[in-house]
């Protein structure tokens, strides 16, 4: 078989709960649900970061946020401009640069948040031949932005000058999708899709099919968004099917983290504790959809335990070539055709400095997060046993000194100190 199409689609701010095929009551989502019974779907996949810019360092390296660049949102010590938004470096090889060179043509849309004009962390610079979207990720809070970037190019959009809002930047990044993968259906290629729905600011078009709902406006824009989101991920589904491509592309669908906040009306986070933000469940698990119908087994639900660490190592399994050494990931890609792995005892990790030092830490069934200290190191650790309580209610520390012993020994060697975000030194970040 010829190597395989991929397409990532990622999600900025949905919550573990806001999919049909995962609980969601309220909000409609039929072409998702269609394509999770025609996929892999996963109940324990955990995104890179609870923030945006870190998770998707973490996508894009293989490398889990206590050893890659990028590491919150706004660097501490440095970075690029008054947000303090640091970049990729040369250094830092990316997904995108192992499948150029393994011959794919590579593109990107919507946000990319991993490098400010003229920095070394630009999408063109970091492995990718076309780019259009965002690349500050303040400026994607508008829906109606003034400038897009088209490569290294600025492109106006005239009709969102002097207060109009006319030109609405998410159809356009779904068109330049679209357009790609037909321009490129002879493959094989990568399309990286960091999508900036549903983050605020809540703005859409039409969100009037929830006008009778007694829901506040964000809500009523917020489920339009999900809406919105359904209805492009199957447009892509058909579009692929009609050029002929969809047996051969490997598709993986998720969130950057978990949802922004609660949304009560549709229980966005499910039974989950926490939200975008935070070392819980509700920030970092994340609803992931595989489909390779030539590969991937259909309506398999999976509770295999991963995490975006992986998805480079993945991807270097399934077009054979050697991923990185240094890599925190494994592949998953013998969970993927159907096969046994084990890969459950190992150990993830996360961390962030907004708001101050935090941690967590999956190992087996257990769940350990440490909370912000002035000390930022010597804070106890909660633990929480997932296959009891998965929302994370009852810290059993105290019962089992022998788990957080273990967990503390792995932490001791789990990062690696960061120039941009020394530990000790408190920041603030957005």
């Amino acid at each position: 078989m010829s190597l395989p199409n991929i397409i990532f689609i990622l999600c900025d701010d949905i919550g573990y709960g806001d999919l049909g095929c995962y609980g969601q009551k309220v909000i409609p989502t039929p072409r998702l649900d269609q394509l999770a019974s025609e996929s892999m779907r996963f109940t324990q996949c955990y995104t890179g970061s609870p923030i945006c810019a870190p998770s998707r360092a973490v996508l894009m390296t293989g490398l889990h946020s206590g050893h890659t660049r990028v590491r919150d949102n706004m660097g501490i010590v440095g970075g690029v401009g008054e947000q303090k938004r640091v970049p990729l470096e040369p250094e830092d090889f990316t997904v995108a640069e192992m499948l150029k060179e393994a011959g794919y043509t590579t593109g990107i849309t919507g946000k990319w948040g991993l490098g400010e004009p003229d920095t070394t962390g630009i999408p063109t610079r970091k492995g990718f031949d076309e780019w259009f979207g965002y690349l500050n990720q303040r400026n994607a809070h508008s829906y109606y932005p003034p400038f897009l970037w088209h490569n290294e190019e600025k492109v106006i959009l005239k009709g969102n000058l002097d207060g109009q809002e006319n030109d609405y930047s998410h159809d356009m990044v779904f068109d330049f999708a679209c357009d790609f993968i037909r321009n490129n259906s002879d493959g094989p290629f990568f399309l990286y899709l960091p999508w900036t729905l549903p983050h605020g600011r809540y703005e859409i078009p039409d969100a009037n099919a929830w006008d009778d709902k007694p829901w506040t406006d964000d809500e009523k824009v917020y489920a339009a968004m999900i809406t919105k989101i359904d209805t492009q991920v199957g447009q892509i589904a058909d579009l692929l099917r009609e050029l002929e491509i969809k047996d051969n592309t490997l598709l993986f669908f998720g969130s950057d983290h978990g949802a922004a906040r609660r949304w009560e009306p549709f229980g966005s986070c499910g039974d989950l504790r926490g939200q975008k933000g935070t070392m819980y469940e509700g920030g970092l698990r994340t609803p992931m959809i595989v489909h390779w119908p030539a590969r991937i087994p259909a309506g398999t639900v999976s509770d295999q335990v991963w995490y975006y660490t992986d998805f480079m190592p993945t991807v270097a399994d399934v077009i054979g070539v050697d991923a990185p050494d240094d890599m925190d990931g494994v592949s998953i890609l013998p969970t993927l055709l159907g096969e046994s792995q084990d890969i459950g005892e190992r150990f993830l990790y996360w961390e962030r400095f907004g708001g101050g030092f935090k941690q967590a830490v999956r190992w087996k069934n257990w769940k350990a997060v440490r909370n912000p200290s002035p000390l930022l190191l010597d804070e106890p650790l909660e633990l929480y046993d997932l296959d009891r309580d998965i929302g994370e209610e009852n810290d059993v520390a105290a019962d089992h000194p022998d788990v957080i012993a273990e967990i503390e020994n792995f932490m001791t060697d789990a990062r690696t100190d960061s120039y941009n975000w020394p530990i000790g030194v408190k920041g603030s970040h957005g």
